[in-house]
C-alpha cells in the first residue's frame, strides 16, 4: 500500500500476480481496479510530482476499470 500526496487520490496498491492496480479516490474509502497494468506503471504513479496527472497521462482510458464493489 501506498499513500499518495494529492489531492484526486490517496492510496495505491499493486498486486503483481494478478497485474491488478487498486486506486482509492478521493471521498471514497472503496477502490477502483485496473486490470493488466504492469508494476512500471504503478511504480511511476507513486513516484510522480503529481499522481492525478500521471493518472489522467497513463491510466486513465487506457486499461479496464473494476469497479468497486
Amino acid at each position: 500500500m501506498v499513500l499518495l500526496d494529492s489531492s484526486a487520490m490517496w492510496r495505491a496498491e499493486y498486486d503483481a500476480d494478478e497485474r491488478c492496480l487498486r486506486i482509492w479516490f478521493t471521498g471514497d474509502d472503496r477502490p477502483y481496479g485496473y486490470r493488466d497494468v504492469s508494476e512500471d506503471v504503478f511504480d511511476g504513479l507513486c513516484s510522480a510530482d503529481s499522481p492525478g496527472r500521471y493518472f489522467a497521462a497513463h491510466i486513465r482510458d487506457r486499461y479496464e476499470v473494476i469497479p468497486p464493489p
